[in-house]
């Protein structure tokens, strides 16, 4: 793993959120975007070196819906970059952990992601990016 890629965090409300945000970072999101295999919208700020990703249901029964359901607003997951997702997923399923899908997904800021089951690392729901189209793997 090359380095955090970013950090997800659940909110109810985007348009609440990002100004919180941009105040709290003192930086100005740079990109929204609709995720509709997720059933998530979407909202990038950076700060340093390290993006910070809001993430916002857009219906009732979603996944980022259901975890604020239960656990309320904030850290949904963390993220790392890695060089080919493919070849790191074979390594993790080898070390024993469950991955949540069999091949990379197209994500958000034109990722290829993979999660690994939050059971298998102490509760913390982590996420494999790859930037598509780059040299590595299969994409």
């Amino acid at each position: 793993m090359l380095k955090v890629e970013h950090i997800g965090i659940a909110v109810k409300d985007l348009g609440v959120s990002i100004p919180l945000f941009e105040k709290l970072l003192n930086s100005v999101c740079y990109k929204t975007e609709e995720v509709l295999s997720e059933r998530v919208n979407t909202a990038f700020l950076k700060t340093g070196d390290t993006k910070i990703e809001l993430l916002a249901s857009t219906e009732p029964g979603g996944v980022i819906a259901k975890f604020i359901d239960k656990k309320g607003e904030g850290i949904h997951h963390i993220a790392f970059e890695v060089v080919d997702i493919y070849a790191e997923m074979e390594r993790l399923r080898g070390e024993g952990f469950v991955l949540l899908q069999e091949e990379p997904k197209q994500g958000a800021d034109n990722k290829l992601v993979c999660f690994l089951h939050p059971k298998g690392t102490n509760g913390v729901l982590v996420e494999l990016c790859q930037e598509v189209g780059s040299t590595f793997g299969k994409s």
